[in-house]
């Protein structure tokens, strides 16, 4: 008879939810496979975390590590302390991470010193930019990790020109896309009224948080610019993270957004009612530069890379920078793009299924 098997699901910021909801689904009803979830906290809002879980309806975690914002390396070390107390106790026979915040890096340091194999969700994804943190965090645990489960077919390029064995690689697709897909059709526009009006189709969404960005003057200043033309065209919704607001204040650029309509950040479900039914784009979100290509919007990332080249070669996405003239060169090739945008492969609302099968038989034989 077959023992039970512990799986142990980390979340640490929230795009993680959004791709461990569909693989916690889907494991679900496997027989001796027990789950258990594990929030580290990193991105720490509890309204909204809260918010998040019952939207996506994800089972409570098991474990709130509670670690919240610092460094890089406060962060990570509370993460490795805290979690490595959670691993001796469950003994887990697999640990699953997902995405490449800093969360996802150090659980995988302490699976692998403590030997427990772990499943990479979204593996093979590089920027070659190793000032953006995450980059950092994909090496090494990709590096580290036994199962890598790739959403496109440059993850698994990208891993094996980095010396990884073939059979450890898996290409799966895109679990995002699982998420976005099962909640789309209660994403509509009414959800939203009460706080943007705005018409179907005939406005743009902005979405800035990268330090890269924000943090820096010219490059926010000279981002805000090119926005401020566009909204002569078109209404421009900011969803405003915090940390965005209090840098639009302290560099005194409110001038630069008093054209744009300002609101609080959005739970998912919410979000995607206003992202998916706007004409336009225009983020520093990897994320977004997916969901843009599955929903067949166009898609402006501004940043000077992206990790998701499958968005530009496939789908609706445009890497045009930070400056206000590259900028505003692409918003209008965009508007005047008339082909016709290709779902990257398996990008088909089924990846939880095909990662479940795979950790099943890891697992189980």
């Amino acid at each position: 008879m077959t023992s039970t098997k512990t799986v142990i699901h980390v979340i640490g910021a929230r795009p993680n939810y959004m791709k461990i909801a569909p693989l916690m689904e889907a494991l679900r009803p496997v027989s001796g496979i027990r789950q258990f979830l594990v929030n580290t906290g990193q991105h720490y809002d509890e309204a909204m975390a809260k918010g998040f879980i019952r939207e996506l309806q994800l089972p409570v975690p098991d474990r709130d590590l509670e670690v919240g914002s610092a460094s890089h390396a406060v962060q990570t070390a509370n993460v490795m302390i805290r979690f490595e107390a959670v691993c001796l106790e469950q003994r887990p026979d697999m640990v699953v991470v997902v995405g490449d915040v800093n969360s996802t890096m150090a659980a995988t340091l302490v699976a692998s010193k403590l030997l427990i194999p772990v499943a990479h969700v979204e593996a093979g994804l590089r920027s070659f930019d190793r000032e953006m943190p995450e980059e950092t965090n994909r090496i090494v645990t990709d590096r580290l990790a036994d199962l890598l489960l790739t959403p496109s077919r440059d993850g698994d390029e990208n891993l094996l020109r980095e010396g990884v064995p073939k059979e450890k690689i898996h290409f799966v697709g895109n679990i995002m896309i699982d998420t976005l897909f099962r909640h789309r059709e209660a994403a509509r526009l009414d959800r939203i009224r009460d706080r943007v009006q705005v018409a179907d189709g005939q406005y743009a969404v902005l979405t800035l948080h990268r330090p890269s960005n924000v943090d820096h003057p010219d490059t926010f200043r000279d981002i805000l610019e090119a926005v401020n033309v566009i909204a002569r065209d078109m209404p421009v919704v900011f969803p405003v993270h915090p940390r965005t607001r209090n840098r639009i204040g302290e560099l005194k650029l409110a001038d630069l957004v008093s054209r744009l309509i300002l609101t609080e950040p959005f739970g998912y479900i919410d979000f995607l009612a206003l992202t998916s039914h706007a004409r336009l784009m225009l983020t520093d979100s990897g994320g977004l530069q997916e969901e843009s290509t599955a929903l067949g919007i166009p898609c402006l990332t501004l940043r000077e890379n992206t990790e998701r080249p499958v968005t530009v070669t496939h789908g609706t996405n445009r890497v045009v920078g930070t400056q206000a003239a590259n900028i505003l060169t692409g918003y209008r090739a965009a508007l005047a793009d008339r082909g016709q945008p290709r779902i990257p492969e398996l990008w088909d609302g089924r990846t939880a299924e095909r990662v479940r099968d795979i950790l099943a038989g890891t697992l189980l034989g």
